[in-house]
């Protein structure tokens, strides 16, 4: 039986629900999983008003069409050396909810159990002029964010 994309992972979380989940669970992650020039351009989640530091982790690089293929390995190594186990939740942001949910897909098939996909992403969708930022999204959400 072929499993689908949704059901392949924990399921979508606004924004919001991402970071009340990161406020109240000690064990949940941040992972954002955009680009190098995203962070350093656009902004970055700030989570250390938590005691939390974001997971930066290129789920592909600019301007790759693909996947990084050590992505998953490299992954795995950062949240073993943070101490958590397969269990642990762990939130994929990107700009829009795409490549996050692809991650959350990936991690989920090498075992972990709670990934979820920021289906609004840190910029989320276009508003009426095509711009992202103001409609949904971490950024539109007003969490805390820093930029360069």
């Amino acid at each position: 039986m072929e499993v689908s994309m949704h059901e392949a992972y924990a399921g979508d979380r606004n924004a919001t629900e991402a970071f009340e989940s990161l406020k109240t669970d000690g064990s949940a992650v941040l992972v954002d999983v955009r680009t190098k020039a995203e962070w350093t351009f656009v902004g970055i989640p700030d989570i250390s008003e938590l005691e939390k530091e974001v997971i930066l982790a290129e789920w592909q690089g600019f301007p790759s069409s693909g996947p990084h293929e050590d992505f998953a390995s490299q992954l795995s190594d950062e949240l073993k050396q943070k101490g958590l186990d397969q269990n642990a939740a762990i939130f994929f942001l990107c700009r829009s909810g795409v490549r996050s949910k692809a991650a959350a897909v990936t991690m989920t098939a090498l075992g972990y159990k709670n990934c979820y996909n920021v289906a609004d992403g840190f910029e989320g969708g276009h508003d009426g002029r095509g711009h992202r930022g103001s409609v949904s999204g971490w950024k539109a959400q007003g969490l805390p964010w820093s930029q360069g």
